[in-house]
């Protein structure tokens, strides 16, 4: 079994003593009762990890660790962006759990056209929220990576974004469950990113799809069942992961 991985703000080289405190630190002392002798795993969210033994445990919230070896892990090609229309409040969060979980890069919150929900005035606490939900679920599955969580976008921000991809060479997907298209024939394995948009539970506004499509995106299907919003991208990422290099060890 892999060792509990907890979050610091710099990975220290092999050899070195690191000290975790704060919420960090009072999870592993407090909550995974961690106690001296054990191995843990202290990641920085962008790639490093080291394996450490923990020599001292402090109190309630700090922890001192000697890194036994350092690793540096690069993001999986192609990058995946997911766009994700804001679901309803009691799948948000779960939507950015279960693609973190599934290995998402970057996680882009749309507020679509027929979005239940609405983050206006409250944006910022919306994605506050993402960004923990990602960063625990990153944790969870003993990711290398925390993936990015961008701001509230626009249709017209998601326009130009997927118009940059597209120019760079990349995929953009739009699943849609009136697609024709499976989403094998939209993505290339060589492609430099790859982005999954995935509506709300009313489903994408045909003008939305238009858009995309005319920019260079294609409209794909899954598979033959519709999924909710929050599974989706979990369920696409798990197919790009063998369709692609992003699983090749």
């Amino acid at each position: 079994m892999s060792p509990p991985l907890f979050w610091i703000d710099e990975v220290p080289p092999a050899g070195s003593a690191a000290t975790l405190t704060g919420p960090e630190g009072r999870h592993a002392v407090t909550v995974a009762r961690v106690n001296p002798g054990e191995v843990i795993a202290l990641g920085d969210g962008a790639g490093s990890v080291g394996t450490c033994e923990v020599s001292e445990v402090h109190g309630k919230d700090t922890l001192t660790a000697v890194v036994r070896r350092f690793d540096f892990t690069d993001r999986p090609r192609p990058v995946v962006t997911l766009v994700q229309a804001l679901p309803k409040s009691e799948r948000s969060e779960l939507a950015v759990d279960l693609a973190t979980e599934a290995g998402v890069d970057r996680i882009v919150p749309w507020q679509s056209a027929r979005c239940v929900s609405r983050w206006a005035g409250k944006a910022d606490k919306g994605v506050a929220k993402w960004r923990a939900a990602a960063s625990a679920a990153a944790k969870q599955s003993r990711r290398a990576w925390i993936p990015e969580v961008t701001d509230l976008a626009t249709t017209t921000d998601i326009r130009a974004r997927a118009a940059d991809i597209i120019a760079a060479g990349g995929s953009v997907a739009v699943l849609h469950e009136d697609a024709t298209t499976p989403l094998r024939d939209a993505i290339g394995a060589d492609a430099p990113e790859i982005m999954l948009v995935v509506g709300p539970e009313g489903g994408l506004d045909d003008a939305e799809i238009a858009d995309l499509t005319a920019l260079g995106g294609q409209s794909v299907l899954l598979g033959p069942e519709v999924l909710r919003t929050s599974t989706a991208a979990a369920v696409a990422l798990g197919a790009i992961g063998v369709l692609t290099h992003r699983w090749a060890r």
